[in-house]
């Protein structure tokens, strides 16, 4: 169990948060309009809390609950304050048509994050692969990469606090490729599953 702050009130902080609240773990709810914060918070119970937008996080684990866009400047924002912690984006930046990244160039959200963070901060790309509604209801493997083994570490016990799968697939550069399959899940939903009530995991097979 940890301390969580959620940057954002929108959907996925607020599925995010309940898990969060569910697993055990102290969660603090940051948002620049104060409240919408104070609502989310209140509507979390439990362990949650609003924060003031600026101060310190209080949790060892921040989320960034963003829009893609929005992500890099949050982080620049906070800067030193964010030093000592794990930031962890669960963004996807996709095109406007939903079949191609954001970005031409072979990063990730993540990875511009990791450029702008202050000394000491570790950087987790996490649960973007995952829709909403199969957080919500289901129980998703969530695939994780970073360069930092304890930041890793410490963002695979929150992910089993709320009673999923970690699976670590490599480091921060692999946040590209995670972001690739966020665009994979979205055609499979239009294509080849046609629904939203599923998620990509790994089935391991011995013998």
């Amino acid at each position: 169990m940890g301390d969580i702050t959620i940057i954002g009130t929108g959907n996925m902080a607020r599925t995010l948060g309940t898990l969060a609240v569910a697993g055990g773990n102290t969660v603090e709810i940051l948002g620049r309009d104060q409240s919408k914060a104070d609502d989310l918070a209140e509507a979390l119970g439990g362990t949650a809390s609003a924060g003031k937008w600026g101060a310190v996080p209080a949790g060892d684990i921040v989320i960034t609950a963003l829009l893609y866009d929005g992500v890099v400047p949050v982080v620049v924002e906070y800067g030193d304050a964010l030093a000592g912690k794990v930031v962890v984006d669960i963004s996807n930046p996709f095109n406007a048509a939903f079949d191609g990244l954001a970005h031409s160039e072979q990063t990730s959200i993540a990875q511009e994050v990791a450029k702008v963070a202050p000394a000491g901060t570790g950087v987790v790309k996490a649960f973007n692969t995952i829709f909403r509604g199969v957080l919500e209801n289901g129980r998703p493997d969530v695939f994780l990469a970073g360069d930092g083994a304890q930041a890793k570490a410490s963002v695979a016990a929150f992910v089993e606090s709320i009673g999923l799968r970690p699976l670590d697939v490599g480091g921060l550069a692999m946040a590209h490729w995670l972001e690739g399959m966020g665009v994979v899940t979205v055609g499979l939903a239009g294509n080849g599953v046609g629904h939203w009530d599923f998620a990509l995991g790994a089935d391991e097979f011995t013998g």
